[in-house]
């Protein structure tokens, strides 16, 4: 049987990484619930894609890197690292063709073997940082 870590894993390699936005749904309950959800997300698993969708179009190459991963019961803790060249309009900003590294942590809660709940929590300051749009602190 696979572990709560490895469907995590597979779902970032194959939903986000390869862009297969459909494959969301072999990986999350249809009423999945983001926590933490990005401005203007709507509800359950038709939610968690349109930001897939989103950042895949404003990042077409973007990739994820999975750090670290700890798992305990139907938690898994998840710190990843993505990179990307911003090509398409993300979170209000133009696109710029700059290249960004972002680091962040996701906890997810599985039951059954899919995401019921979602917690993602990135550094978005540091991503505007290197679009631009922010000056870097002390600049």
């Amino acid at each position: 049987m696979e572990t709560n870590a490895a469907i995590v894993a597979r779902f970032i390699e194959q939903a986000i990484n390869q862009g297969n936005i459909e494959s969301t749904n072999e990986f999350c309950h249809e009423d999945v619930v983001e926590l933490v959800p990005f401005p203007g997300q709507g509800p359950g698993v038709e939610g968690i894609k349109d930001v897939i969708r989103g950042m895949r179009t404003a990042f077409p190459d973007m990739h994820w890197m999975i750090q670290e991963q700890v798992a305990e019961g139907e938690k898994v803790v998840t710190r990843f690292e993505w990179t990307g060249t911003h090509e398409a309009e993300f979170l209000g900003v133009p696109a710029t063709g700059r290249p960004v590294r972002v680091w962040g942590v996701v906890i997810d809660r599985l039951e059954g073997g899919k995401i019921k709940e979602t917690r993602i929590i990135m550094d978005a300051l540091a991503m505007m940082v290197q679009l631009g749009v922010v000056p870097a602190p002390g600049a």
